[in-house]
């Protein structure tokens, strides 16, 4: 319960998705760390997927490896702005499936910045799936593509706002979920 009544469902599916999704994110490191040897790689998939340890001091495709400090720092404003702006105005399901992801992913590797060497606020992020012809990268990383591609499909191509409703020029709208 809240001040204004009972907790609404859009919330705790976001609350869900970020606890689950960190959870994976970080277990799946530890096993990761704990079974893998940087450097060699483990086929999967011949040689289209492999588990590859790497630890990451960047962004995606390594960019920014100087900057650790400002993707943490990064990664908390776009915290706390996602909590105090876009959560309140989530009334769907499918809306709160993708800000739970994409909160999950960026909670799962500010995590790593903030917990791992060489300390906090510069912790290198864990990646180890290996895609030929692509980056090492980790489920934080699956999670806020998801998220981002979630948000693309519902917002530009099913037209649907935070509040569930199909927004369409010349048309009522309608609540879709």
């Amino acid at each position: 319960m809240t001040a204004r009544g009972p907790v609404s469902k859009p919330i705790i599916w976001i609350l869900s998705l970020i606890l689950v999704g960190v959870g994976v994110d970080q277990a799946t490191k530890a096993i990761a760390i704990a079974t893998l040897t940087p450097g060699v790689p483990v086929r999967v998939v011949a040689d289209l997927l492999q588990l590859q340890l790497l630890r990451n001091p960047g962004a995606a495709f390594s960019t920014g490896s100087s900057m650790t400090v400002v993707f943490s720092v990064l990664a908390v404003i776009v915290l706390i702005a996602v909590s105090v702006w876009v959560v309140p105005k989530v009334h769907s399901r499918v809306w709160a499936i993708a800000v739970g992801l994409g909160m999950a992913g960026i909670t799962g590797n500010f995590i790593d910045r903030v917990f791992r060497a060489p300390g906090p606020l510069r912790g290198y992020v864990v990646d180890f799936f290996a895609v030929k012809y692509f980056a090492v990268f980790n489920v934080a990383d699956i999670m806020l593509t998801a998220a981002a591609v979630l948000i693309v499909l519902i917002a530009m191509v099913f037209k649907i706002d935070m509040s569930g409703r199909r927004v369409t020029v010349g048309e009522d709208t309608r609540q879709v979920g």
